[in-house]
């Protein structure tokens, strides 16, 4: 790839319309010291002496489109609460449109409070429910989408599933059909419980352990012979496009069919893979929506994911230094 080609591919992210669908949550970060061990039990004392909140889960895919110049719609269930109204003013701030939450009686905003000493994560305390959305949210949050969909007619959808029961299968399959009849591309980030449910998508990008869980195979060797194996059951399975595997330190593997390889990670000082994943997929969706070019998706969306995991707690990609890590390795 010349530069030129990597400049125009950059001007044309800034010029998709995205639309995240999924389980959105709330990161809750307290960075604090550890000065003393507690005298009512053998558990460190943490000093706060900062707090923070950021977006999660589906709600950082949709900051990750957002911080590439990307028009962004985060479509998830957030509860009646201060976590809620918390998280669609950040992602308000963020110029991502929260049309499409939809505010919950019956469950509390997924959040996530990460307790940090030194870089370290000490504890990390979760606030949620996990139950399938009722069936009387859950039809009128499809049709607040498909309405959406036919109205903007978007270039990419992106499903971000983490098993917190957005993301059921009469909601998979409706928006995934209305997609389909208008030309929308669609990505996938599955979870185990509906891992098979995401049938006729263009780009399908589990990492390694939800393969291992999601079609119950061991997979002792991470090597190109294995994972075409795996491509092989998925596709006859969902009868997607492109299979996009991420692999930790092993990279990542793509298989459009007609290609495939492994491609190995660049050598970074981890300090943190929270929303790496996100990261991931937000570039993936995005470079494959403007080139169909699964190498090249491969190549800068693992590129991407290996940059945010430089950081402590999840953050969005940085534009400018994603292009040029870009601009240095890939041309």
């Amino acid at each position: 790839m010349d530069k030129t080609a990597l400049t125009d591919t950059f001007e044309k992210l800034a010029q998709l319309h995205v639309v995240v669908v999924g389980d959105v949550m709330l990161d809750n970060y307290r960075w604090g010291d550890v000065e003393r061990m507690s005298p009512e039990a053998p558990v460190p004392v943490i000093t706060v002496r900062n707090k923070e909140s950021r977006l999660g889960g589906a709600a950082n895919v949709a900051l990750n489109c957002r911080a590439l110049g990307a028009k962004v719609a985060l479509a998830g269930v957030v509860g009646d609460d201060a976590d809620g109204k918390l998280l669609a003013q950040l992602a308000n701030n963020a110029g991502i449109n929260t049309d499409l939450l939809m505010n919950s009686k019956k469950r509390p905003t997924t959040s996530k409070t990460r307790i940090i000493s030194r870089n370290q994560h000490m504890m990390r305390l979760d606030d949620e429910v996990s139950d399938e959305l009722s069936t009387e949210e859950e039809h009128p949050f499809i049709d607040t989408v498909l309405r959406y969909l036919q109205r903007e007619k978007p270039n990419v959808l992106i499903f971000e599933d983490y098993n917190k029961g957005v993301l059921k299968e009469n909601v998979i399959q409706r928006i995934t059909a209305h997609c389909r009849e208008i030309g929308i591309v669609i990505a996938v980030d599955p979870k185990k419980h509906n891992f098979l449910g995401y049938k006729n998508v263009d780009i399908f990008k589990p990492n390694l352990k939800e393969v291992r869980e999601g079609l119950n195979m061991p997979i002792s060797e991470v090597g190109k012979p294995e994972l075409d194996k795996v491509h092989d059951k998925l596709v006859s399975a969902l009868h997607h496009k492109v299979t996009f595997i991420t692999l930790s330190e092993y990279g990542v593997y793509y298989n459009d069919g007609q290609h495939a390889a492994i491609l190995p990670t660049h050598i970074r000082n981890i300090a943190d893979v929270s929303g790496a994943g996100d990261t991931v997929i937000a570039v993936a969706a995005m470079v494959y929506a403007i080139t169909r070019d699964a190498n090249l998706m491969a190549d800068m969306a693992n590129l991407a994911g290996g940059l945010v995991c430089e950081e402590v707690g999840v953050v969005p990609l940085d534009k400018q230094r994603f292009y040029s890590e870009c601009a240095a390795l890939l041309t």
